[in-house]
């Protein structure tokens, strides 16, 4: 009698070890699809809470302020999104829409500053200067958020951004108490929109978590009374 014989018959399949590796990846592909079933609910949530809040400039509605969220700086100007983003504004101002126009971006170190540029592109289009207020401490979108509410008194605002970042800044102000509607800035479907879509699903989990426990941002500082006195200006 051979060897072969003697073990008896190969079983179907490989025997344990197969049936331990088919288990094993069985449990990957099941912790894999829970990973990113948890990954897609912030983006979910975001787009079900500012249903019907989104959409182009011209069917906004009026509100006191527009905020401008940064975008980043070329050679100390505004990058091609931002410039897209403040002439959405300017149009908005020009248009009746908004009375005052808030600006919030990175000034973080002293030769980096988003309002300020954003300021004179804006300066640049016709809008006058006592009706643009700068927040120097927007680092990010809840930061921008919560210092538009606590810092500046903003209760209600237009939110201008690109459409796939502008969802998640009404979502976000909403948490910050800020009564929000998103004026969604068109741009071409490159290379850097298809990225934003992407920074979005990271970056809805962390909305999730700010929206959930409103933690402070970075840099609170006092009140600041810019908002009110550029309403006033009327």
């Amino acid at each position: 009698m051979t060897t072969t014989e003697a073990a008896g018959p190969e079983k179907p399949g490989g025997g344990p070890g197969a049936a331990r590796r088919t288990v094993g990846r069985r449990r990957f592909v099941q912790v894999l699809m829970l990973l990113c079933v948890l990954a897609l609910l912030p983006t979910t949530w975001i787009r079900l809470s500012t249903d019907g809040r989104v959409g182009p400039a011209a069917a906004a509605p009026h509100a006191p302020v527009a905020m401008v969220f940064g975008a980043g700086l070329r050679d100390g100007e505004p990058s091609r999104y931002l410039a897209s983003r403040l002439d959405t504004a300017a149009d908005l101002y020009h248009g009746g829409k908004v009375r005052a126009l808030l600006l919030t971006g990175d000034n973080s170190r002293a030769d980096y500053d988003e309002p300020t540029a954003m300021r004179d592109h804006l300066l640049r289009r016709g809008v006058p200067a006592d009706r643009i207020v700068l927040d120097y401490a927007g680092f990010d979108t809840w930061a921008s958020c919560s210092r538009a509410k606590r810092v500046f008194g903003v209760d209600e605002a237009l939110l201008v951004s690109q459409a796939f970042h502008v969802p998640r800044a009404v979502a976000l102000c909403d948490a910050a108490g800020v009564r929000a509607h998103g004026v969604a800035v068109a741009e071409a479907r490159n290379a850097v929109w298809y990225a934003g879509h992407l920074r979005e699903l990271a970056a809805g989990v962390k909305a999730g978590l700010e929206a959930t426990f409103t933690p402070d941002p970075r840099f609170l500082g006092p009140q600041e009374p810019g908002i009110a006195r550029a309403l006033s200006a009327d």
